[in-house]
């Protein structure tokens, strides 16, 4: 029978919506050509099971629904559900003029005796590239656990497929139920929800609960979600991530990112660029710093032991013009690595500035104040010069460790800072454009920069001392550093006296929850 003769044979007197408790939804029809009013079920086959006292066999014959048929019934569901498919069941009943009153009345549809119709498998498979996906954020630190609507059989067989879950792990308190997740003790909740992977059968409740529970414990979590019950959880998350073809206006308002192609693959996308762009914040910063104290600590032990400074006004504001807007677009623009998603999670209270930052900053500036204090006090005799000349000398060896030490910024921990650089085209355009504009200020500029021209002889002393950043910077990466943070031993004192979060540093991994 056509679906649109099928609908207008019969008029709908009452609907109950689908819910996510229930897990189901019914209807109460009447058929016109015998004016008979029936009741129909569909939603989780266990669920519709239990309303059935009755079902129809393969021939079409109606036969009672006693322990044994329920139990061959029900490994069916499980057989279905181990396949990683979602179980439907159908179910009906005729019922009297007087009981649809009474049911109308209550705005309540029978849910008892009722006839099985059918069950119905549907594969819901996962999309290509989601267990990669699932296996990068897992090597990146990234804990996924999916909280989902489906039985536990489905549930589990679905977290198998994507990765989430192995073969021949201990299951024990890996995948549990809402209904229990929820009835869990606060305490035992804190106790177990870091081992929990797999929620089956929760409700809009018990996802908000997960993630409650999650930043108490320190963790950064981040939830996927696309439905209007997603919400709650999508608000309360730190990271609220939708789906934007599938997602409702509601899940897009709550959440902090749209995934425009509803793909869980994007996600690991998205944590790869996160950390390459706070990577390159670090790298930018660690850069800029080098740059601040050498200048500060040249021009103030100058200052006050010959009464003048080497490097001049106009000569910081280009240094902090090339520098700052040249270097900051040189060491952003760095791509994203393999070896970025192998790195443990940034804990939530880790200080930006990290003791490898520290070693590198610190070793390069004491490189640079050691060179440019000796031009000052010892140039002019050094190298037989005017004070103009090696005011000039200092300033240019000054700008050129920067230039080379932006090499080294490239690379926070590895001491090959030159892989992949070949790939990286505006990085070495940056450098040429950075070194021909020093040459135009100091041959073409002097009036305007206050600086002599120097011959080929001094340009190569000075990219001399300049080049010997990089194998200073490949010696420091060689010297351990402490875990824990430079300035906490700094504040031991002040830290003594505040609460325990904040005396010590927590390393949390991030947590991921697909919904």
């Amino acid at each position: 029978m056509e679906m649109e003769q099928l609908m207008q044979s019969r008029k709908i007197l009452y609907v109950e919506a689908f819910n996510s408790q229930k897990k189901r939804s019914g209807v109460i029809t009447r058929r016109k050509i015998d004016n008979t009013i029936h009741v129909h079920w569909k939603g989780a086959a266990e669920m519709i099971l239990k309303m059935c006292s009755s079902y129809y066999d393969a021939s079409g014959i109606m036969k009672d629904l006693d322990d044994g048929e329920k139990m061959k019934f029900e490994q069916i569901i499980q057989g279905m559900a181990a396949s990683s498919l979602r179980c439907i069941a159908f179910a009906h009943k005729q019922i009297s003029e007087k009981d649809q009153e009474h049911d109308m009345e209550q705005k309540k549809i029978e849910e008892d005796g009722l006839t099985l119709l059918g069950l119905v498998g549907i594969k819901d498979p996962c999309r290509p590239g989601v267990k990669k996906a699932v296996e990068n954020c897992q090597n990146a630190g990234v804990n996924i656990k999916m909280i989902t609507g489906d039985n536990v059989f489905t549930a589990k067989a679905i977290a198998i497929e994507c990765g989430i879950l192995r073969f021949g792990q201990d299951m024990s308190g890996a995948v549990v139920e809402g209904v229990e997740f929820r009835n869990y003790t606060p305490m035992e909740r804190m106790e177990k929800v870091d081992k929990i992977c797999v929620m089956a059968r929760s409700s809009p409740f018990d996802k908000l609960l997960m993630v409650e529970c999650l930043k108490q414990k320190g963790h950064v979590v981040a939830v996927t979600g696309d439905g209007t019950n997603d919400a709650p959880a999508l608000k309360e998350a730190d990271v609220g991530l939708s789906m934007g073809i599938q997602g409702t206006e509601v899940a897009k308002e709550s959440s902090d990112v749209v995934i425009l192609d509803d793909n869980f693959a994007s996600v690991a996308t998205v944590l790869r660029w996160g950390r390459c762009v706070y990577n390159n914040i670090q790298k930018f910063i660690q850069f800029q710093l080098t740059v601040n104290v050498a200048a500060l600590v040249i021009n103030f032990v100058a200052a006050v032991s010959a009464g003048e400074v080497p490097l001049t006004a106009v000569q910081l504001l280009w240094v902090n013009l090339i520098m700052d807007t040249l270097g900051a677009l040189a060491l952003a623009t760095e791509k994203p690595t393999e070896e970025l998603m192998t790195k443990p999670p940034v804990g939530r209270t880790e200080p930006l500035i990290t003791n490898i930052m520290w070693r590198n900053l610190l070793a390069q500036a004491l490189y640079q104040i050691i060179v440019l204090l000796t031009l000052q006090f010892k140039g002019e005799s050094i190298f037989g010069v005017t004070e103009k000349v090696n005011d000039t000398l200092i300033f240019n060896t000054f700008v050129l460790c920067q230039v080379f030490n932006e090499f080294n910024a490239r690379k926070l921990e590895k001491k090959n800072v030159f892989k992949g650089i070949h790939r990286n085209k505006l990085f070495l355009g940056i450098i040429a454009i950075t070194i021909v504009l020093q040459v135009v200020m100091v041959e073409f500029l002097k009036k305007f920069a206050g600086t002599e021209r120097l011959n080929w002889g001094q340009w190569a002393k000075c990219i001399g001392f300049g080049i010997v950043s990089w194998p200073i910077g490949w010696i420091v990466k060689w010297i351990p550093v402490p875990e824990r943070p430079f300035l906490s031993y700094l504040n031991m004192k002040k830290m003594q006296g505040l609460p325990t979060p904040f005396s010590f540093i927590l390393k949390k991994s991030p947590t991921l929850i697909g919904v």
